[in-house]
């Protein structure tokens, strides 16, 4: 670093462990780098090599179980006698008679139907509290609700069932029980303090993506130089977000380098005025499953039967072989399309058999309407698909170059540079590399150059 401090000193801090957090944590794994993890707002599925700060206080679950636990089915929730649970691909509920009494969401794949919180109802269907599953099936915390829906506190419990941790959200206050000692902590910043003390975690230097809990962190933490840094992964508004702008004047008692893994939020803060000494580029390095071998090999993944412009294109590209999965049976109207010699159907698809696609196809259509599933996008995208998209059916836009986005009115044209990728090797090693850009894949001496900072 200049400074005497490496990356490996580092830890990472997020909020959440969503996408864009796990692609950081990848990128600097695949870059060499082995520095911790932890995450504040657990959904109770971390990996096992993240850290949570809750869970730390809450015991070892997996030496509870005797490393048999596992994530609970949707209809393996405890319920009276005589209620009933059902569920599909998206979410579960329970009923009493006519009466819905609790909902089911699912941790992500959802098509795996594994709880991950569970909301209970009254009797005027308003939610009272909500338990939180975690990936061994134990109840780990407990939400509660007042009669107006508003979130009251949150209970956390050990391996054992005891309660360890209540937060109070009216308040903000949270009291801990540990060590034998009852603590109370009148902020998340404050717990999280803690945490770094009880885990003996290094605090050489952070980096976090959020201006929120882990800035008030970096802030409270006492350093000789500037080491931590700011990945931002969020977009940027009209203004320069208030946090970032005591940052880039100084003003941050530890950070005062902002990483933006965004392109747009790139250009639109430098439009905005940021200092560009102060401001960087740099997205994520890629964990990708294969190369691209120009095979005309297409996949469509999806639960609807509103495909755009399905048949057109495939009556334009006859030499692509169109593959349509999806985790459900198919509508009649979708079952159709199966009459084509360059079409072939998967409802109900398997895991292994979806696996299998991936692998070999070298094309992705992003032109279903409603929800995307499988992460499909984004897979397709590290299986080094070419990915084409309409405005009005994309899901994921930050894996999908510009020029490879089309009106639906202008399915032509879609089908044209489809067919140019597939009769030109030129035109597809050109096309993969405008994608590359768009999500900013790097590789690993772009994130050595962070020592730099």
């Amino acid at each position: 670093m200049g400074k005497g401090v490496g990356i490996n000193d580092a830890l990472l801090l997020f909020d959440h462990y969503g996408e864009d957090s796990r692609s950081l944590h990848t990128s600097f794994k695949l870059a060499g780098y082995d520095c911790p993890a932890a995450v504040i707002e657990d959904d109770g599925f971390l990996p096992e090599d993240v850290m949570s700060v809750y869970g730390f206080f809450l015991g070892d679950f997996k030496r509870a179980f005797g490393g048999h636990g596992r994530p609970r089915y949707f209809n393996e929730i405890a319920v009276p006698d005589y209620w009933e649970i059902s569920g599909n691909n998206s979410g579960g509920k329970v009923q009493d008679l006519s009466r819905e009494r609790g909902r089911i969401f699912y941790a992500e794949p959802k098509h795996r139907r594994l709880v991950r919180i569970v909301d209970w109802y009254d009797e005027r269907g308003t939610v009272r509290f909500s338990d939180h599953y975690n990936r061994y099936g134990a109840v780990y915390a407990r939400t509660v609700f007042n009669a107006k829906g508003h979130r009251v506190n949150r209970t956390y419990f050990s391996a054992e069932g005891k309660e360890v941790i209540v937060e109070n959200y009216v308040t903000g206050d949270i009291i801990l029980e540990d060590e034998g000692k009852v603590r109370v902590f009148r902020s998340k910043t404050e717990l999280v303090l803690y945490f770094f003390v009880r885990a003996e975690l290094k605090q050489s230097r952070i980096f976090f993506n959020s201006l929120s809990t882990p800035f008030f962190v970096s802030n409270r933490l006492r350093s000789f130089a500037k080491r931590d840094v700011l990945f931002w992964q969020e977009p940027v508004g009209e203004e320069i977000p208030g946090n970032m702008q005591v940052i880039l004047k100084g003003g941050a008692g530890r950070t005062d380098h902002v990483v933006v893994q965004k392109r747009q939020s790139y250009e639109k803060l430098l439009f905005l005025g940021a200092d560009p000494k102060k401001v960087r580029r740099l997205g994520f390095i890629y964990p990708f499953a294969k190369e691209n071998r120009h095979r005309p090999e297409a996949l469509i993944c999806t639960n609807s039967d509103q495909i755009e412009h399905l048949s057109e294109l495939v009556r334009a590209l006859p030499g692509m072989h169109f593959h349509i999965a999806a985790l459900t049976e198919m509508s009649g109207r979708l079952s159709e399309a199966g009459n084509y010699e360059n079409v072939s159907l998967y409802p109900g698809v398997k895991p292994g058999l979806l696996d299998d696609l991936f692998l070999r196809c070298d094309f992705y259509f992003d032109i279903n309407h409603g929800s995307e599933i499988v992460s499909a996008v984004r897979r397709a995208f590290l299986h080094r698909h070419l990915i084409f998209a309409f405005r009005e059916t994309m899901h994921q836009g930050a894996y999908v170059a510009e020029e490879q986005v089309y009106p639906a009115d202008n399915w032509k044209q879609m089908a044209r540079s489809a067919g140019s990728a597939l009769e030109q090797e030129g035109v597809m090693e050109k096309l993969l590399l405008l994608q590359m850009e768009a999500a900013m894949a790097e590789e690993e001496k772009d994130y050595r150059d962070l020592e730099k900072i």
